[in-house]
């Protein structure tokens, strides 16, 4: 829902109140007049500071933010070389985070769940750079920016066809995606002034195509006399 490029070698929480302001900004505008569903911003510990907070809460969402990561020593795979090198903690992992979801809506136990799942941003980014962020066209700045919004755009849309094509590809990378429902090997005819598209035989992505198809142009009118 929002995008950012920024010059440089940037810290990680730079504009970031700006991009949170933004991104929650275009989710109201998405969001349903009968929503009621709760808006939560999860974020590492890179945004735990007041302005990307503030941002959320001026916005109206709750917030889930890592606070620390914890480096501990795990003994199966990294034996101690003596007694002064046992392990911080033994049986319990700890994962440090700030929230401000009431305790009556989320207990501890669904808070941390909910919190972790903030890691699928990770698949978006790598799905990104195995597509049009591989690489950045321009030594210009606002081409590169344009570009990353125009990728950005192409990523969504991708989405949506893999939700409306239902199954795996629900959940398959732009790749996937590209290579069964978009770039298809058809054939455009045209007779009597109508346009025919010529499939493969026994493809096996048809239904999914079909789905697409139907909810985007609908399927076509009955002649009536």
């Amino acid at each position: 829902v929002a995008t950012r490029l920024r010059k440089g070698s940037a810290n990680s929480a730079k504009g970031a109140e700006r991009i949170v302001a933004d991104a929650l900004g275009t989710v109201r505008r998405l969001r349903s007049a009968g929503a009621t569903g709760m808006v939560v911003l999860r974020a590492d510990s890179a945004y735990y500071g007041r302005p990307t907070v503030l941002a959320a809460v001026r916005a109206g969402a709750k917030v889930s933010v890592t606070v620390r990561l914890v480096v501990r020593r795990i003994p199966d795979l990294n034996p101690p070389a003596g007694p002064d090198q046992a392990s911080l903690f033994d049986v319990w992992r700890f994962h440090a985070f700030f929230t401000t979801v009431p305790a009556d809506v989320m207990d501890t136990v669904a808070a941390d769940r909910t919190h972790r799942g903030h890691a699928i941003i990770e698949q978006v980014f790598a799905d990104l750079k195995g597509s049009a962020l591989a690489h950045l066209p321009s030594g210009k700045f606002n081409a590169n920016a344009a570009w990353l919004v125009l990728a950005v755009i192409a990523f969504n849309l991708t989405r949506a066809a893999g939700t409306i094509a239902g199954g795996s590809h629900a959940r398959a990378t732009t790749a996937t995606i590209r290579r069964r429902i978009i770039n298809i090997p058809a054939r455009i005819a045209t007779s009597a002034r109508r346009i025919t598209l010529h499939l493969p035989t026994a493809w096996p992505w048809q239904e999914p195509w079909q789905a697409i198809f139907d909810a985007t142009l609908g399927p076509p009118a009955v002649a009536t006399t």
